[in-house]
């Protein structure tokens, strides 16, 4: 397992001479209902690439723990940044990774937020551009595998803080479910952009925490680390 963090800088030649590929977590620091940590977006995906880094060799960096919250912005808990924050932040991380010699960039994201996931994206198509050598990936393993991971769970429209994510956390870290929270959807009335969030969605749930499970949780982190690893397969086998 290569952890950024904890290489020196000969250890870093020599792994680049074996891989130039590296993953940057993106998570955040948000409400999860009344029963899962702010740290959940970020602990999903951390545990998850810790364990695609025990079968693939590749540079891991630190998980950036900070994202661009809209619904869950005005929630207690919720520490947000812009996404022209989280744009200039990436940009920097990947272009300087690229002077560093590594050529495969994967930005994964434990939060698909809409305006989260199009900074990071923003970013990749600007980079794409500027170098001839270098394959970016963007994604948040619940848009890839949505058809899949919504098989695994018995609630219709899970989302945030639900079953998927409530069962999750239940395998990885089952001491940091507290309880649950009751089943809830946003009501925020569409197409309308309102300022008060909270309002129409109290709770901070979207979806049946009551229904999770850990073995739901097991079969959705291994569903999660078999895609990226063969993602991270036929970036480095793929000339695009």
């Amino acid at each position: 397992m290569i952890l950024l963090e904890k290489i020196t800088m000969v250890e870093f030649q020599n792994y680049l001479l074996q891989t130039k590929t590296i993953i940057f977590p993106f998570g955040t620091i948000e409400e999860h209902g009344k029963h899962l940590p702010l740290y959940t977006d970020s602990l999903i995906i951390q545990e998850v690439l810790y364990q695609v880094a025990k079968k693939k060799k590749f540079f891991l960096a630190p998980i950036i723990p900070y994202g661009v919250c809209t619904t869950t912005k005005e929630h207690l808990g919720t520490i947000s940044i812009r996404p022209e924050t989280l744009r200039q932040l990436s940009y920097d991380l990947v272009t300087e990774s690229y002077k560093k010699g590594l050529r495969n960039i994967f930005l994964i994201s434990g939060h698909g937020g809409g305006l989260h996931m199009s900074a990071l994206k923003e970013t990749a198509e600007q980079i794409i551009d500027k170098f001839e050598d270098i394959k970016i990936a963007v994604f948040s393993p619940y848009d890839i595998l949505s058809k899949e991971l919504s098989s695994i769970v018995q609630t219709t429209n899970d989302s945030h803080a639900g079953e998927l994510e409530t069962s999750i956390v239940l395998f990885l870290t089952p001491e940091l479910v507290k309880g649950r929270s009751e089943e809830e959807y946003p009501k925020i009335p569409k197409p309308f952009i309102v300022k008060d969030k909270v309002k129409y969605w109290p709770g901070g749930v979207w979806g049946d925490p009551t229904k999770a499970s850990e073995k739901k949780g097991e079969l959705a982190i291994k569903l999660i680390s078999d895609k990226i690893i063969s993602l991270i397969d036929e970036m480095e086998k793929t000339s695009f």
